[in-house]
């Protein structure tokens, strides 16, 4: 790996802390330190904002569709051209593997910049209205689409190529100037996207910036300084709330990305076998590092124990393997923090009553390893059925048929995702029409893909990231009037 020493982007200068300050990246797989980020300081944040602020208010940026367009494909050329580097860096500071890479974690995200461009390219920012008389005042009106001003974009650890590029590049298409700021588990792969932004495309000073501070508070200006007409925040849904409210008092636009316990619904007519394993499988891509992975198998009553067993034997097959191995699915978790909160759910889960049909505790290794865990016995009451775990820990639950599990699915403060499957193509999807999500697959339809909208209901977040949707998140509506 040849990627260079991280360094924050700022107002178009790629640069150090401030203070020279520094933390340590490390490697989930290994526990070791694979390098320092810069410290973002408050003088960087307020850097970052005033940059922000002065190019879009001063520049053509918001204005030049065609300048943008150019930029957003040569950022993706630039990240073709550096693939192999990325990829080993994504290995290096999240865990991931290469299985997960070739899909969300990168060659994904990077091949939907071109949807992101054409977007932009054939988007009707103006819409006329034609005449009418309102009030008797014959009047011509039309509608136009600007981009919503500065944005703060704030991501997690998870996937932080998929979600950095999932909320800047349809800002930065829209006419909108952004500061990123990646969670701290992951800052290098930001900061290489700052460095990508600076020496290989013609973004001009200021369009874009990357601070990455280990400090809660320093980064929390981002959420209320005036400044900043938007933020754009993927993670918990505690951290969500705490935006929301941060948000209020300047009334700044927010879309939030939250959590999910999604559930994978197998109807009395479908092969539970084979829902089971694939659900099984899913909860293991990436250690379950994902938030709309489906965490609850929901199967009939009278196939539970076929389910059970079916879903161990699964995470049985695939463990918890080395990340840098082609063959793995699933690697480590981020962190010995998330770690340790996923041991913390394994201990509830024998507190509630349940039972480890496999795995159930942490790798005793170098870096932070969780055993891919099977848990039954215990209704979607529970705890592990209701939180959002965020490792390779599945809760199958029974179902007394249609309607029962629709109402198992529903009983969640999340609404993200799910899954129903059925022999029946019409009987699945009217039960999946009954389940308030915001993504559903219906009979191993993939909905993940750069034109679909994806979001949630309920506690799973508001608004909708990736589609149409998501490129309109980053816009206002202005309606003019002129005489007829």
């Amino acid at each position: 790996m040849t990627t260079p020493a991280p360094l924050q982007l700022i107002d178009g200068k790629l640069t150090p802390a401030s203070d020279g300050a520094t933390y340590a990246i490390l490697n989930p797989a290994t526990g070791a330190e694979i390098g320092q980020a810069p410290d973002s300081t408050a003088d960087d944040v307020e850097a970052a904002i005033a940059a922000a602020r002065r190019a879009f208010d001063e520049s053509d940026w918001s204005t030049n569709l065609e300048l943008r367009v150019r930029c957003i494909r040569q950022l993706q050329k630039a990240l073709y051209d550096n693939a192999d580097d990325f990829k080993a860096l994504t290995t290096a500071e999240v865990g991931m593997p290469g299985f997960m890479i070739g899909a969300a974690g990168f060659d994904g995200p990077v091949d939907g910049l071109t949807f992101v461009a054409d977007t932009a390219e054939s988007y009707e920012f103006e819409t006329d209205l034609g005449v009418a008389s309102p009030m008797g005042i014959p009047s011509r009106r039309t509608v136009r689409r600007e981009p919503v001003g500065v944005v703060a974009a704030i991501t997690p650890w998870n996937v932080p190529t998929q979600i950095n590029l999932a909320k800047v590049a349809p800002a930065l298409a829209a006419g909108c100037t952004v500061v990123l700021k990646p969670a701290p588990d992951t800052p290098w792969l930001a900061y290489e996207l700052g460095r990508l932004v600076a020496e290989h495309t013609d973004i001009p000073a200021g369009v874009f910036n990357v601070v990455a501070p280990k400090s809660n508070e320093v980064a929390a200006v981002l959420t209320t300084d005036p400044r900043i007409d938007m933020v754009s925040f993927t993670g918990s849904t505690q951290t969500g709330r705490a935006i929301m409210a941060a948000a209020a008092p300047t009334l700044k636009k927010v879309f939030l990305e939250l959590g999910g316990k999604s559930a994978a619904i197998a109807l009395d007519d479908a092969d539970v076998a084979s829902v089971a394993g694939a659900t099984a499988f899913a909860a293991c891509i990436h250690a379950g590092q994902g938030c709309a992975i489906t965490t609850r198998l929901v199967v009939p009553r009278e196939k539970y124990d076929e389910a059970v067993q079916v879903a161990a034997a699964t995470m049985e097959s695939i463990g918890a393997k080395d990340p840098t191995d082609p063959g793995t699915i699933c690697g480590p978790v981020i962190s010995a923090v998330q770690r340790d909160r996923v041991e913390g759910y394994l201990k509830l889960a024998l507190e509630e009553g349940g039972t480890f049909a496999t795995g159930g505790s942490v790798i005793d290794q170098d870096g932070f390893w969780i055993q891919p865990t099977v848990v039954a016995g215990l209704d979607n009451s529970s705890r592990l059925a209701q939180e959002e775990i965020f490792g390779p820990v599945l809760v199958v639950i029974p179902h007394d048929g249609d309607d029962d599990a629709v109402r198992i699915a529903n009983d969640s403060a999340y609404g993200l995702s799910g899954s129903v499957d059925s022999g029946d193509l019409a009987r699945a999807k009217a039960v999946a029409a009954r389940i308030r999500t915001g993504t559903l697959a219906v009979n191993g339809g993939v909905w993940f893909s750069p034109d679909a909208p994806f979001g949630g209901y309920k506690q799973s977040g508001i608004g909708r990231e990736m589609g149409v949707a998501g490129f309109e998140e980053y816009l206002e509506t202005k309606t003019i009037a002129e005489p007829a």
